[in-house]
Order: structure tokens, then C-alpha cells, then sequence
């Protein structure tokens, strides 16, 4: 994948593939969800990609071992859905993965929480610009921290300077349950990655956990309930939820989730975890084909306005690569993330990484929108990431 044009796309990815080991950008995935996203606009007149060429990409992935399956949803430009699967939902069993099957959305959920903030914003009872301190007075506290100084756009952008909580292995913390001040708790014991708010980008699931809990102060309800009345019923969307308290497990039809032992390397089923975790960061639930509806209606505007959308989509540059791959730039708005594709052009998304599963989303300027699973994290399998990548960059030049 590049940000470059298409003439540039063949030097430019040999150097990516080149680079791939470059402990930076993998420290970059290792998050729980960092989502990469983007694709060239649909050309009217192109053809209808063949069918065959997602499907290869995902055989691929399962051939290569970056997870025991796969699954993907694409929406062409005219509405029409076709969903893809590869490899099987059950090592053990060896049943096929079920088409549009449930899977864990990861930080995908970032742009559920970010749209509920927007949401606020259209009905004047938030504003981007103002302090944090305004609407959670006391909660933004620890050595070099101020709420006074850091606003909701920051939070929405990552450019808070609010570092990560803690992330054990998930053999720690699998069945147990995280209230989000615990999660808080561990964040502002550290020190800031940022002395001034709103000058450097840094990915932290810690905003989105504030995001959350200005969410639930500012509407006096649940988040889950605010995303589930006003975004998930808004948009028709029936296969997403916000698992209840306690909640570890995935509804069926879905492929199991696997990860390397990191003793063994074996595959290791790790389906069921609570995904408290994660929170307004990284806890819902959805299938391919749901999480492109959403994606469609946040554009044709039946969740928030155009004008409110457009700011949404005002992305910072970012290099999640660093020197290791300077050519590798993204673009993180306000809990969404633009980039550009090797077949040149930019659509807007995100993606997520958890212990069992890893997901890519983005639509296009014209409607056209693919979402791509697979059963594993892949950030731990050596180069997995960088297929995963490759297999959504194909998917979405597919349709150029």
C-alpha cells in the first residue's frame, strides 16, 4: 500500500515489503484496534471487479497462516452485497466460516463513540473546542495532565497527549471485568506523550474511554444505550450490539477467534473474553455486512450532518511507521482514518485489532464500501498484518 499515485505504487510497495520488520510500525498495530483505511474513488465506467480476485486474497491470507479464516463484505456503488469466507471457523470441528458471521469489531467501535459525540455536537450540547473539564470537571487528573487545556476535539483526534492504559496478555485479563475509571486509573499514572494538547497525534485508547464517559455525563444514559437508540436503530443496522455487563461471548453464527500460544505458537482458541476492556474503545460486536451499512449511512448523512461530517473527516497526517516506512501516511480525524492506496485515492474508515480477530473498513466517495475479517489478531503472526493489509488494498482497487 502507498500514499503515493498509481505510477509510484509498484517502488513504493517493494520498499514497504522491504521495511516490514521495522519494530515501529508494530509496536503501531500491537494496539487493540488501530484501523487503517482508504481507498481510489470507483471510476462509473469500470467494471464490476471479478469475484474471483477477493476470493484469492482471502484463500491467500488462510494459506499463508495469518489465521485459521477469513470473511469479508463488499457493497459495490449501486447497493449490490456480496460477502466472501475462506479457511474454517473451527479447528477443531473444521466447519466452514459462516458468510457475514459476528465477529469483534475492535476499535472499529471508535467510530460509534466519535459519531455520538458528533451527535451532541449537532444538537449544541457539546462543543469540539471546549475544555474536557467542562462537561467531566475533576476526572482528567496526574502529573503533566489538564483538563482545562485539552479539548473534545483533541480526544476525538488522539491529540490529547493521553497516553495508553495497560494491556497484559489476554490470558490476564480474559475473564475479567473492567469498570472505564479502572482503565483510566492506569493511563494517568503515567506521564503525558505530549506536553501541549493538540500538537502531536498519538493513538490511545484512553480517549475513547473518556469520549465514552463525556458521552453518558452529557445524555445522563449509558453509552451502549446512546449508540444503540441513536446510531444503531437510526441506521437500521440489526447485527451490531454493545455486549452487556458480563457478556463474553460472540452470538452465532461466528467463526472462532485464535491467537499464536506464545509458548507454542500453536493456534489457540481465544472466542470467549470479556470485552469491558475496550469499552467505548473497542467492545462492540457486528458482522462485515453491517458495519458497511454504517458506514453508508454516516455518509448519506442519516447520523450526523454533512458539515459536521466533513470535519470528521479533516485528518491529521500521521506516520505510524516512522523512519522505518516514511512513505507509509495516514490520516486520523475525528475518530475515523483516511488513507491513501497504492491505486491512488483516499475513503475513510477504520479497522481494530483484539485477541481473535482483526477487521479493515472503508467506503468510498460513490458508495463503495468493503470490510475485511480475519480470525486473528494478526499483529503477533510474522508479516500478518502487512497481508491483511495487502488483501484490503486489493479489495478496495478492485472497484476502481
Amino acid at each position: 500500500m502507498s500514499p503515493q499515485a498509481t505510477e509510484k505504487s509498484g517502488a513504493r510497495r517493494k520498499g514497504v515489503r522491504a521495511a516490514r520488520r521495522g519494530t515501529a510500525l508494530l509496536a503501531a498495530f500491537a494496539m487493540i484496534g488501530f484501523g487503517v483505511v482508504g481507498v481510489r474513488l470507483a471510476d462509473p465506467a469500470a467494471a464490476k471487479p471479478q469475484k474471483d480476485t477477493i476470493q484469492a486474497s482471502l484463500n491467500e491470507l488462510v494459506r499463508a497462516g495469518v489465521a485459521p479464516g477469513a470473511l469479508a463484505s463488499v457493497r459495490d456503488r449501486n447497493g449490490r452485497i456480496t460477502n466472501y469466507t475462506a479457511g474454517v471457523a473451527d479447528l477443531r470441528t473444521r466447519a466452514k466460516v459462516p458468510t457475514d458471521g459476528y465477529v469483534r469489531m475492535a476499535s472499529n467501535t471508535k467510530m460509534y463513540a466519535a459519531v455520538a459525540v458528533l451527535q451532541l455536537v449537532d444538537e449544541g450540547k457539546v462543543s469540539l473546542d471546549e475544555p474536557v473539564k467542562t462537561y467531566l470537571p475533576g476526572l482528567v487528573r496526574g502529573t503533566g495532565f489538564d483538563g482545562r487545556n485539552i479539548t473534545v476535539r483533541h480526544v476525538l483526534d488522539h491529540t490529547s497527549g493521553l497516553p495508553g492504559y495497560d494491556m497484559p496478555h489476554v490470558f490476564e485479563w480474559r475473564d475479567r471485568y473492567f469498570e472505564p475509571r479502572d482503565l483510566l486509573d492506569s493511563a494517568f499514572a503515567k506521564e503525558p506523550t505530549s506536553p501541549v494538547p493538540g500538537t502531536t497525534m498519538h493513538y490511545s485508547n484512553t480517549n475513547y474511554i473518556l469520549a465514552g464517559l463525556l458521552v453518558q455525563k452529557v445524555t445522563g444514559r449509558p453509552i451502549s444505550e446512546v449508540i444503540t437508540k441513536k446510531i444503531l436503530d437510526r441506521a437500521g443496522l440489526r447485527k451490531t450490539y454493545w455486549p452487556g455487563v458480563g457478556d463474553q461471548g460472540i452470538r452465532r453464527p461466528h467463526a472462532n477467534g485464535y491467537l499464536p500460544h506464545p509458548e507454542t505458537g500453536r493456534w489457540t482458541e481465544i472466542t470467549r473474553l470479556d470485552p469491558s476492556i475496550g469499552w467505548a474503545a473497542g467492545q462492540m460486536i457486528s458482522t462485515p455486512s453491517d458495519i458497511n451499512r454504517f458506514l453508508v449511512a454516516l455518509q448519506n448523512g442519516k447520523l450526523i450532518k454533512p458539515a459536521t461530517l466533513a470535519q470528521m473527516r479533516t485528518g491529521n497526517p500521521f506516520y505510524p511507521g516512522g523512519e522505518a516506512l516514511p512513505d507509509l501516511v495516514w490520516h486520523y480525524g475525528l475518530g475515523t482514518v483516511g488513507f491513501d492506496l497504492s491505486c491512488g485515492g483516499r475513503a475513510w474508515g477504520h479497522g481494530g485489532d483484539i485477541d481473535g480477530y482483526s477487521s479493515r473498513t472503508a467506503i468510498t466517495a460513490d458508495g463503495r464500501a468493503v470490510t475485511l475479517v480475519v480470525t486473528a489478531d494478526s499483529s503477533p503472526v510474522e508479516d500478518g498484518i502487512f497481508q491483511v493489509l495487502d488483501a484490503f488494498d486489493a479489495a478496495l482497487c478492485a472497484g476502481r
